[in-house]
């Protein structure tokens, strides 16, 4: 079994780059599901991703990408320093995304065969 994590860094809307890398990670679990392993970090402002409530006017909804991945298998976590230092730690998050720290991303670069970053 291939594992693959992805690490964020971008702010879910006005760059594509957050919803590219979700793509991607959708895109692998369709073709390879059964093959491969994900798991997603989000530093930064990327942390905006994991919230509960998103409501954008237009383009993809992110929180709904990535309540696909986690049904679909995908482990997904918020860096909890970038979340505090956002005031955003006591908002509620998507179903399935947790919390993290640098020690979780850290045993998750040792697990992985491989880190792709967005």
């Amino acid at each position: 079994m291939q594992k693959i994590l992805f690490i964020l860094n971008e702010s879910p809307y006005g760059s594509e780059k957050t919803f590219n890398a979700l793509r991607q990670a959708v895109n692998l679990q369709e073709e390879y599901g059964k093959e491969i392993e994900l798991k997603l970090f989000f530093f930064s402002d990327s942390v905006l991703s994991g919230l509960a409530g998103q409501n954008p006017n237009e383009g993809a909804n992110i929180q709904q990408v990535l309540e696909i991945l986690i049904a679909q298998g995908a482990e997904v976590k918020l860096c909890t320093s970038c979340t505090k230092a956002r005031g955003i730690t006591q908002l509620p998050l998507a179903k399935g995304v947790q919390l993290g720290t640098l020690d979780d991303v850290s045993a998750w670069t040792i697990w992985a065969d491989k880190v792709i970053t967005f």
